[in-house]
């Protein structure tokens, strides 16, 4: 027969000090990153609406690329693997997040939409939390596993406060460094840093897009279940369509490394890609961020809330522009063309099975990208901050099929295999993303 613990008073002195400990010094830095993504989302909502007004912009983005490019080769050496180098320093401290990573990608990724790259803006944020992040670690001279939390905090703070989704970032945090396998011990550092992060981004007058899906397009007691089928048959597609798109981006990636030698030449080949292909198409909806556009005509992921929003295939051109983009150089995030590639295939698919629209397209917007990144938990919490809990049934069944559906895929090469998705026992605990798929 087991002994039960006998309460000691000096373990809840302990965890308090340590929690009161871990407020001081994830505090400032918080406040820190949400100012600087606070920066970033006006230079960024400038350069949208800069190209809005100058479309002539974009036929200069293979020139932007070869500038980012050159960039990189030379003064940005050390910083290429993006948030794949924060989950790696995370893993395995080493020498550190460079500090030039922050200021590099802020303005390669305004860049970047400045002259109609299909990009996002979490990778940016994300970025710019680790280096802040690492750089006051070295500061404090934190050991490797304060580091390691000091890290993972920062990344919370800038996903939090990128898209006001404190909740969801700390969890983020948490659960995109391994499949099935979360660290609970940096929980109370992650959500302290996401809160400020995002209370600080706000306090600079940030106000992100609103979402809706409206309470009554939820079916009766009696109709839940046929419909929850029906989302979860949705769920499959969502994630076939994530590990899609990474295949794309992958495939993008070996043949510019294959073709063009000099890896500076490849964000402007991938440049040249994008304006080919928006004159192939007649149409810009699929440059940029997406969030939302002046021209009622066109696919954003605002009009994806609406019947008729988005056409069959809008899903694809956007998943095609952004692989093209990201998987060349260009610099900016996955997950809001991701949201757009979600929402879109969600607006595509109410029709077949009956749906109503908004409910699909928010329920795609949170699926692909748990598919993608493998974080269900995150996005299951991201869609309840986003469109509220009325939904919470359909969107876990979603983002956990999603998840289930895209295989041992990631967006991030460096996220590691903590369980694998399969039953039984394997060998993959702790292995790389990237070296589960080798390619010659």
């Amino acid at each position: 027969m087991t002994t039960p613990t006998r309460w000691d008073p000096r373990e809840h002195a302990t965890l308090l000090t340590q929690s009161v400990r871990w407020i001081v010094l994830v505090g400032p830095m918080a406040i820190a990153v949400g100012s600087a993504v606070a920066l970033f989302l006006r230079a960024l909502d400038w350069a949208t609406k800069t190209r809005w007004d100058h479309p002539w912009l974009l036929w200069l983005l293979p020139i932007a690329g070869l500038a980012i490019g050159l960039i990189y080769q030379t003064i940005g050496k050390g910083t290429e693997g993006g948030n794949s180098l924060i989950v790696e320093q995370i893993h395995e401290p080493g020498g550190g997040v460079p500090r030039r990573m922050a200021p590099l990608i802020l303005l390669s990724t305004v860049v970047t939409h400045l002259f109609g790259g299909s990009a996002g803006r979490e990778g940016t944020a994300v970025q710019m939390g680790g280096s802040i992040a690492s750089a006051i670690g070295r500061v404090l001279r934190l050991d490797h596993e304060q580091t390691r939390v000091m890290l993972m905090a920062g990344v919370a703070a800038g996903f939090g406060a990128v898209f006001g989704t404190p909740v969801a970032g700390a969890i983020f945090a948490l659960e995109v460094l391994a499949i099935g396998r979360m660290r609970y011990d940096a929980m109370w550092a992650c959500l302290v840093a996401a809160l400020i992060g995002d209370w600080s981004c706000r306090l600079w007058g940030i106000d992100h897009t609103h979402y809706t899906i409206a309470a009554a397009n939820w079916p009766s007691v009696g109709q839940q279940s046929l419909s929850l089928v029906k989302v979860a048959l949705a769920g499959v597609v969502f994630g076939l369509v994530s590990a899609l798109f990474i295949e794309m981006t992958h495939l993008t990636q070996r043949l510019l490394a294959h073709g063009v030698k000099w890896p500076a030449l490849r964000p402007m080949v991938g440049g040249v890609v994008v304006v080919a292909l928006t004159l192939a198409l007649g149409r810009r909806d699929y440059l940029g961020l997406g969030v939302w556009s002046p021209n009622a005509s066109e696919v954003s992921i605002v009009s994806c809330f609406d019947a008729g929003g988005a056409g069959a295939l809008s899903w694809w051109w956007k998943a095609l522009f952004t692989a093209v983009t990201i998987g060349s150089g260009l610099k900016g995030g996955e997950v809001t063309p991701l949201f757009f590639i979600g929402a879109a295939l969600g607006n595509a698919l109410s029709g077949v099975l009956n749906l109503p629209a908004d409910l699909m397209a928010g329920l795609g917007f949170v699926a692909v990208f748990a598919g993608a990144t493998n974080t269900p938990l995150a996005c299951v919490v991201m869609g309840i901050e986003l469109f509220g809990g009325g939904h919470t049934a359909a969107i876990a069944v979603a983002c956990v099929t999603a998840y289930l559906c895209s295989g041992h895929r990631s967006v991030y090469g460096a996220q590691r295999v903590g369980s694998s998705k399969l039953q039984g026992p394997t060998d993959l605990t702790g292995r790389r993303i990237d070296s589960l798929h080798p390619r010659p």
